[in-house]
């Protein structure tokens, strides 16, 4: 059974890996769609990558197609759109160097995470928190609505407003998904001092870590990676 499991968590050629692919190979195209300012199919790129992010997730599991490649190439579409969106309106003028910053310095405060767990002799890391996809898919709809919001108009106008909205209360979640990575690295180091995991082979995880795929109620392929 445990074999059975662990070449499906193997697999490289599923439909939902496909999709997450497609998504990494839309980032630079979009990009450079920004930049030259050719708002709307940028837009329109966007709008595949947000629902081939809710589909990939939904597929992985109607299929029984989790992997472990789905887990880190999901997150990584993700991130790589919001640096390329940053990018891109940072250029433009449309969102300032301080939210860049803010942004910039989360991912830096939750990079020493994954080698401390390790060392803890685990071989997972810290499952996706819903407060981190929540927050990530806030900053999702905050960019395409201040990219929107960079034109005339009253419809301009109230997509910068609630763009805004997003991208504060998308920039306060992921700093609390962060502060919240950190406590539950705090209480595996706190469990973890001075004795190796409980039971099981060395490099066995202990509850809540390990390769399986994170339980993530807003649909995405997300494993268990602090990604978010």
């Amino acid at each position: 059974m445990s074999t059975q499991r662990e070449a499906t968590q193997d697999r490289i050629f599923t439909v939902p890996n496909s999709l997450s692919l497609a998504r990494l190979v839309g980032v630079p195209l979009f990009l450079w769609l920004v930049l030259i300012e050719a708002d709307w199919w940028a837009l329109g790129l966007l709008v595949f990558a947000g629902l081939s992010d809710w589909l990939d997730g939904k597929l992985a599991r109607i299929l029984n197609q989790t992997s472990k490649l789905g887990a880190m190439l999901d997150p990584a579409a993700d991130r790589l759109y919001i640096l390329a969106t940053l990018i891109g309106l940072t250029i433009r003028d449309i969102i300032p160097p301080w939210l860049v910053a803010l942004l910039v310095a989360r991912e830096l405060a939750i990079v020493p995470i994954a080698p401390i767990v390790r060392r803890l002799g685990y071989s997972g890391t810290l499952p996706v928190h819903f407060i981190g996809k929540a927050g990530t898919m806030c900053l999702l709809y905050a960019f395409p609505l201040l990219l929107l919001g960079d034109h005339d108009g009253a419809a301009a106008t109230t997509a910068k407003v609630i763009g805004w909205s997003f991208a504060i209360w998308g920039a306060g979640l992921y700093w609390w998904a962060a502060v919240l990575y950190w406590e539950q690295t705090r209480q595996l180091l706190v469990a973890g001092r001075g004795s190796p995991p409980a039971s099981g082979p060395p490099g066995s995880d202990p509850p809540g870590l390990g390769s399986a795929p994170a339980t993530d109620p807003t649909g995405g392929q997300e494993g268990a990676e602090t990604s978010r």
